[in-house]
């Protein structure tokens, strides 16, 4: 990096200044240092106080409107007359030879028809199928963990049970699963920070993953239908006759919202619960507190900070102007903390009341399908740690992604003591 774009970069940087002083248009929520350095909530908090509807006029990833508020961000997530989840619910706008359609970037009808194909998957009746599965996989990974001993609780736990788990929805290969993590990873990093090199690296993950999926689509096309996520796209009739590009579209967006939601909230709510020991003590108190719990985890943790979309008309939001075309950005993570919504919004309370009205599965047409799924499985994971440790400690600093998007870690250190 040449002393130009080195100052370039320190310009734009948000980490390390003070939020209470910095000009209100100066404050760009897109920087992915404050979320990596856990200094956005600050940010946050002033935006809702001072300018809820906050225009930032320059930043990298352009022009875009941040809504802080949680009832404004009700508003636009249910207004898909207004807001347009088209041509992409990501804060950056991709060149269109990189865009990849999938249905959460689309608006009805479309997205109501290819949507409905793969729901099923998620139905009551396979949730009851797969809670055994789920339970049986969980206790493996839980008692194959070392007693007393350092390690990492986003790879040994985390990424494991949710790579099974969605290895089972895709009837994956299941020896061949990481890969699942590692395309996961890749189309939501940005190049340069670990996970990913550069955008012709995640070009090519991008294409093993279509050679892999394309070969899956074939052989079970000419089946009779299954229940998994790949004969569901194959045989559904809103989606057998998709152009390639958008089947690849909605095999990473089913990857990564079957990756993200879970994966993070895992470790989120270890870290949640030794940040607040009392909250840990009432849990081992009453552990019937868990499915309650799972949800202020998800709400806590917000797996993923924001989603954006664009505006179809000319509108008001929050007394403020919105131009047809102009990006529209719903921080998730800043509506689960609004105190005018929630009460005690920034204390974590296991037994909160209300605890599932929190913003983080998104609400309207475009509400999380897996909601259900990823909150079994947190409930499952959490009954099986009681049942076995009297905690799960951390013992030094998360790591957390560098992103503004996906709200994460990559390393969470801890140790776990037996009952």
């Amino acid at each position: 990096m040449n002393e130009t774009q080195e100052i370039k970069k320190k310009v734009w940087s948000m980490v390390g200044r003070d939020p209470r002083t910095i000009p209100l248009d100066e404050i760009d929520l897109s920087h992915p240092g404050i979320w990596q350095a856990n200094e956005y909530l600050p940010f946050l908090e002033r935006l809702r106080r001072e300018d809820p509807v906050h225009y930032c006029k320059s930043s990298a990833v352009g022009p875009y409107w941040s809504v802080t508020k949680y009832a404004d961000i009700m508003q636009v997530d249910t207004s898909p007359d207004i807001y347009s989840s088209e041509p992409t619910i990501g804060i950056l706008d991709t060149n269109a030879e990189n865009v990849y359609p999938m249905f959460i970037a689309m608006d009805p009808p479309r997205h109501d028809e290819q949507r409905k194909v793969v729901q099923g998957v998620v139905a009551p009746m396979n949730l009851k199928k797969l809670e055994s599965v789920i339970r049986q996989r969980a206790c493996a990974i839980l008692d194959g963990l070392p007693l007393g001993e350092k390690f990492n609780w986003v790879e040994r736990v985390s990424i494991e049970l949710t790579t099974q788990m969605l290895a089972t929805l895709f009837d994956f290969p299941f020896e061949d699963r990481r890969k699942l993590t590692r395309w996961s990873d890749a189309f939501t990093a940005i190049p340069g920070r670990g996970i990913i090199d550069s955008y012709e690296q995640r070009q090519e993950l991008v294409e093993e993953c279509q050679v892999y999926f394309t070969r899956l689509w074939n052989e079970r096309v000419n089946r009779e239908p299954g229940n998994d996520l790949v004969s569901m796209l194959a045989h559904g009739e809103a989606t057998r006759d998709m152009p390639p590009k958008e089947y690849l579209g909605n095999v990473i967006l089913l990857i990564v919202g079957g990756n993200d939601t879970t994966r993070n909230s895992l470790s989120g709510g270890v870290l949640a619960l030794n940040e607040n020991p009392g909250e840990y003590q009432k849990l081992r108190d009453n552990p019937g507190l868990i499915p309650n719990m799972v949800s202020e985890i998800i709400r806590w943790q917000t797996p993923l900070a924001h989603m954006r979309r664009t505006a179809k008309v000319d509108t008001v939001l929050g007394g403020k102007t919105i131009k047809a075309g102009d990006k529209v950005v719903m921080w998730y993570a800043s509506g689960n903390r609004d105190e005018d919504a929630i009460v005690r919004a920034n204390e974590f309370l296991i037994d909160r009341p209300n605890a599932r009205m929190h913003l983080s599965f998104g609400f309207g047409i475009h509400r999380c399908m897996g909601n259900r799924l990823a909150e079994m499985q947190l409930r499952i994971v959490w009954e099986e740690i009681m049942r076995r440790f009297h905690a799960v400690e951390v013992v030094g600093e998360p790591k957390r992604i560098y992103s503004s998007f996906v709200k994460g870690y990559s390393e969470l250190p801890v140790m776990v003591h037996p009952l």
